[in-house]
């Protein structure tokens, strides 16, 4: 009946009740979480993530704070990624501490199915890239 070649596009909103309820859960091995800012958030638009430093990296033991905005667009757009944390990476502008599209691929080249959590996850791997991993990080605490 025509049906194919097409596919079921899900609502934003079920979309982001799915990460809400994978970020409760705890992902992996636990060095990347997620979760809303605010329950009260009808819109589901703010939400924190949180990155363990990987091993063997100038970011081991340290644990970086990040905000992720999901507009109302989002998944067809990617959220905005803000480090709360100071950190000194190549996809990150110094001043704001956001993650610049243009300098990481994964907000750059969007595709609907990626999630908060491919994001948070790219992020990890990307401080053990050679770029980063060895990068002098600002004190912690300042």
């Amino acid at each position: 009946m025509g049906s194919e070649g097409s596919s079921v596009v899900v609502p934003r909103n079920f979309r982001l009740l799915e990460e809400l309820e994978r970020g409760e859960k705890g992902i992996g091995d636990g060095t990347v979480s997620y979760g809303m800012d605010d329950a009260d958030d009808v819109y589901m638009q703010s939400w924190t993530g949180t990155i363990i430093g990987p091993p063997n990296t100038v970011h081991e033991g340290r644990i970086y704070q990040l905000k992720l905005f999901c507009g109302m667009d989002y998944p067809d757009n990617p959220p905005s990624v803000r480090f709360q944390s100071l950190i000194n990476m190549t996809c990150v502008n110094p001043e704001t501490k956001v993650v610049e599209p243009s300098l990481f691929p994964m907000l750059a080249n969007w595709r609907r199915e990626y999630t908060m959590e491919d994001i948070l996850t790219q992020l990890k791997k990307e401080m053990m890239s050679p770029q980063n991993r060895k990068l002098t990080q600002p004190p912690e605490g300042v």
